[in-house]
């Protein structure tokens, strides 16, 4: 089983898309090297950070952990 760490990361870097890392950041209210090590799967993150993510993107904490695509 893929771990929380890794699906999070697959959340930020889908929803990030072609947006820089540095306006994407900003937007979620972290610095830029916090998001690279988060789509990076490198840094654990707290409650609290999570809550501001969700408050910044107007969705759920169940939501940044969706189901990661199948193995190629």
């Amino acid at each position: 089983m893929r771990d929380y760490r890794e699906r999070l990361a697959y959340y930020l870097r889908t929803l990030r898309g072609e947006e820089g890392q540095i306006a994407f950041a900003q937007r979620i209210g972290v610095s830029q090297s916090t998001l690279q090590r988060l789509e990076m799967a490198e840094q654990n993150v707290g409650l609290d950070t999570l809550e501001m993510i969700c408050v910044r993107l107007h969705c759920e904490i169940g939501d940044l952990f969706p189901p990661l695509p199948t193995d190629r």
